[in-house]
């Protein structure tokens, strides 16, 4: 570690907290449209072993999934186009966008019923393996498109499977339950593709498919008027997205293809869905729509629009660009959020503007993921020069905890982003370091440990800790696409037919 960054972990240290957290159901016109709904970005420098070099893009769409949710299950919106967004050179706009789009085959398989073949009404007539799926009367399929810039020439360049050279990948069946597919890891594990990147000399890889959601907190007690103890114990209260599964986009990518350089190690991310201005029911099995998009969801750092962003202009927030995120300034330099934890727990409001809050929040800290000419805008921000921490030795606070391989310096799944949101905002972050807050340069809150209670049990599997009220199932894997095995719908093994 150098000097520089040795300083800042150690300025960071001594306050609790980065910035932000999640994005559930974030505004009034997304919560009824669940399959575009960006609920977690994670964007980070990949710790599985033998992946130096590369970066992990980690998008869920369609969140609080219940397992059981049969007969259909969670399909991803075929007429909308799901992107991830990269900015290399720090002006807020995009440099490098990756484009899935999915199509939904349905098969119509039938079983002899009253002398006749009948369509059958569940998604599934037997078992499924990754080598059969004749019993599966859904297929789902992608392809990812490859965008640099506004260039025309760069339409239609797209990810090709190395092993066949094929544009299309399939999508795995959510995780039904134990009697259709017995073992889910290993079947979605088939699904994880080794793809050649238009213009990139380095192979990368891709993953689309159910996995459990990965993000950790109390969200009926945050949203009840933060009916929680701010400053009891980090394991106090049960995680409420335990049982809960999301869609998970995910890509690997080595950095210098995402445009980092040795000059300039630092880049944006953000995804964004958008749908058909134009959509019309035709009566037939499927919508048809034209190809004039709207942009209804986006998602860089965690719980902007949730908690940062006034209800009057969240729908806008999620339409909008990050180089025009001049227009939401004032919600960042007067943040709400402190002036409603003082009217429940009597902490103090840091004075404004809050300038503290625009360096992580709009341009990234400097001497940590800082561009060098950076236009202020709302996005992920990772610096790829610094090495990412092995999955033991993570630690969930991130670079508060002198890990500076986690957030905000990016997202990794295990970052704890709800309690360094709740300490940033009561003010954690005043310093001459990171930002002032009006005419202070301290935390006016004394460093106070703000918890929502819900933490994850650890990294991984293997280096999980569960006390309090942890679960165990709380935990992520050490590998692409890191977030672990979606909860199955029906936990009974096979049963033989008496």
């Amino acid at each position: 570690m150098n000097l520089k960054l040795t300083c800042l972990a150690v300025a960071l240290a001594s306050l609790p907290a980065a910035v932000l957290a999640s994005s559930h159901r974030e505004a009034p016109f997304i919560a009824t449209q669940p399959q575009v709904d960006a609920s977690d970005f994670y964007m980070f420098m990949s710790y599985e072993t033998n992946r130096d070099g590369y970066v992990t893009l980690i998008a869920n769409y369609d969140p609080l999934q219940d397992a059981y949710s049969g007969p259909n299950f969670h399909s991803l919106d075929e007429n909308a186009v799901y992107d991830f967004h990269i900015d290399s050179n720090g002006n807020g706009r995009s440099d490098l966008t990756f484009r899935f789009r999915f199509d939904n085959r349905d098969k119509n398989l039938t079983v002899p019923a009253g002398g006749k073949p009948q369509a059958v009404p569940l998604i599934n007539i037997g078992a499924i393996t990754a080598t059969d799926q004749s019993n599966l009367n859904r297929t789902e399929t992608y392809s990812v498109e490859v965008m640099k810039g506004e260039s025309v020439a760069w339409r239609g360049q797209s990810l090709l499977n190395m092993a066949n050279g094929s544009g299309v990948f399939t999508k795995p069946v959510d995780n039904i339950g134990n009697k259709s597919i017995a073992n889910y890891e290993g079947y979605a594990n088939a699904y994880v593709y080794n793809v050649k990147i238009p213009g990139c000399a380095a192979p990368g890889r891709v993953f689309a498919g159910q996995r459990k959601d990965g993000f950790v907190a109390d969200l009926g007690g945050i949203f009840d008027l933060v009916n929680l103890n701010p400053l009891g114990a980090r394991d106090s209260t049960p995680n409420a997205l335990t049982q809960k599964n999301v869609t998970t986009l995910a890509l690997e990518v080595p950095a210098t293809c995402l445009g980092a350089t040795k000059q300039q190690p630092v880049i944006g991310g953000w995804t964004t869905a958008s749908e058909p201005r134009y959509r019309v029911l035709n009566n037939a099995d499927k919508p048809y729509s034209f190809a004039d998009f709207v942009q209804v969801s986006r998602l860089g750092s965690p719980l902007v629009n949730e908690l940062v962003i006034g209800l009057k202009d969240k729908d806008k927030f999620n339409g909008s660009q990050p180089n025009q995120d001049k227009q939401f300034l004032s919600y960042v330099t007067s943040p709400t959020v402190p002036v409603l934890l003082n009217a429940l727990f009597g902490t103090a409001v840091p004075h404004t503007p809050r300038n503290d809050l625009v360096s992580v929040f709009l341009t990234g800290v400097q001497g940590l993921n800082q561009p060098a000419h950076v236009t202020p805008a709302e996005e992920l921000r990772l610096n790829t020069s610094i090495a990412p921490t092995p999955a033991a030795s993570q630690n969930d606070l991130g670079v508060l905890a002198n890990d500076l391989a986690g957030f905000p310096n990016g997202r990794r799944p295990y970052d704890d982003v709800v309690d360094i949101a709740l300490r940033a905002e009561a003010g954690a972050l005043c310093s001459t370091t990171i930002g002032t807050c009006g005419d202070q340069t301290a935390d006016p809150n004394n460093a106070a440990p703000l918890t929502d209670g819900a933490r994850a049990a650890g990294a991984t599997a293997a280096t999980s800790q569960v006390t309090g009220k942890i679960s165990a199932a709380d935990t992520y894997l050490d590998h692409f696409p890191y977030l672990n095995t979606p909860v199955p719908g029906s936990v009974t093994p096979a049963v033989a037919a008496q």
